[in-house]
């Protein structure tokens, strides 16, 4: 494939956009290349600036479960510039698509919509502060929570992508206020809240990760953050800003049976567009301002854009529930092609090819993949016309634009590269 125009465009922004890109993962510095700068995308497919095609399986890093420019969001997108791009002030459509989120997600009575993830995450741990009176949380090691100062503590993503141990500008002040444990371990929460559990305000959790690949929880481990908060008086949080409309309608919650006390969502509830959102049981949302005392705040929250396109994007989920069994069937069929010495994990749409030969079960064990064989086979797939995530560390996903003809192309792909 031929690359030029990409190389010449990264060239120009390293010298004004650090490391030439506006998110860390999308440079190509662990797989040892350079991005390529998309021009377009359309169902299944992006299009770069030298005009190579691929199928893409970054779907814009999960949001776009019904690939690009789909007709029913962009239809909607159009019906909303006619209106206005932001107001600042209320619409009705900021109350529908609420309504939409609750009616879908069985632990949310209220919920608050924000700009992205981040702000998702930072406002309900402020809030579960705030509620509790306590100031300490649990995460756990290779979970990303957005780049909030006190979670970026051994997160995972971008920052173990590049190798960044813990990010400078965070006060250690700040990190002392997080207990970061292995994912999947119940007996070091369990040590955690022995020795403070009196302190600690909530338990932050991707149901299924992510940040670190996609790694699923073991049976019995979201049932145990459960019981443990609520012996210990703490909230236990979801972040389900990926998982949230992915792995389920009613997301990982729904899949797994359990009830947290607040959820996080983004992605799939922007069909495409920057959006993000926190909720939860009613007597704890009815703390954030101007209903009480937890102050959150942003000009652009709910704008018209996002909640218009996020909208269309749920009213077709709950239309069409016959996605969902199409979406887990053709994962399953790819990853299955999977050879041995590859592990493979994968929760409904979202999928992991780990080089290593034993299970990843939390970040000691993803950590110690081939990232270098990792780098060799992402380079591969790329001329073969096969777009993933440029990071050993990071989920792929499949859209309902996905047809069997692009499963057989990845699945050739795949062997041959390996």
């Amino acid at each position: 494939m031929n690359h030029s125009k990409s190389q010449e465009l990264f060239r120009r922004a390293q010298e004004i956009i650090p490391g030439g890109v506006n998110s860390p993962v999308r440079a190509f510095k662990s797989v040892g290349g350079q991005p390529v700068f998309v021009a377009r995308g359309q169902g299944s497919h992006i299009f770069d600036v030298d005009g190579n095609e691929y199928i893409d399986y970054v779907g814009s890093w999960g949001p776009l479960l019904l690939g690009h420019r789909h007709p029913e969001i962009l239809a909607a997108l159009a019906e909303a510039l006619e209106i206005g791009t932001s107001f600042g002030a209320p619409t009705e459509r900021e109350i529908e698509l609420a309504e939409a989120i609750i009616r879908a997600v069985p632990s949310i009575e209220m919920v608050r919509l924000v700009n992205s993830g981040t702000e998702a995450t930072m406002s309900a741990i402020r809030v579960a502060r705030g509620f509790t009176g306590r100031d300490l949380v649990v995460k756990f090691e290779g979970c990303y929570h957005g780049h909030v100062d006190s979670l970026l503590v051994k997160a995972g993503s971008g920052v173990a992508t590049l190798g960044i141990a813990d990010t400078q500008g965070v006060p250690k002040a700040f990190c002392d206020t997080t207990i970061a444990l292995p994912y999947n371990s119940v007996e070091a929460v369990e040590q955690a809240f022995r020795a403070h559990g009196n302190r600690i305000a909530a338990i932050i959790v991707e149901p299924v990760v992510g940040n670190m690949g996609c790694v699923p929880p073991l049976p019995g481990y979201l049932e145990a953050l459960r019981r443990v908060t609520e012996r210990f008086g703490a909230l236990l949080i979801f972040d389900e800003v990926m998982t949230g409309f992915r792995v389920a309608y009613g997301g990982a919650q729904q899949r797994y049976g359990i009830r947290p006390d607040l959820t996080t969502l983004g992605k799939v509830i922007g069909g495409g567009l920057p959006v993000g959102a926190y909720g939860g049981r009613k007597d704890i949302m009815s703390k954030v301002a101007p209903a009480g005392p937890v102050y959150q705040a942003g000009t652009l929250s709910g704008n018209p854009l996002a909640v218009a396109a996020g909208l269309a994007m749920l009213r077709h989920l709950e239309a069409h529930p016959e996605v969902y069994g199409q979406l887990e069937a053709r994962a399953a069929r790819l990853c299955a092609a999977a050879p041995a010495g590859v592990t493979v994990n994968r929760v409904g749409s979202m999928f992991t090819f780990f080089f290593t030969d034993g299970p990843v079960t939390d970040w000691e064990s993803a950590k110690r993949c081939d990232t270098a064989k990792f780098g060799r086979f992402f380079q591969a797939m790329l001329e073969r016309g096969i777009y993933l995530a440029p990071s050993q560390f990071e989920a792929a996903f499949l859209s309902a634009a996905h047809t069997e003809a692009d499963i057989d192309c990845t699945i050739a792909a795949v062997r041959a590269a390996l």
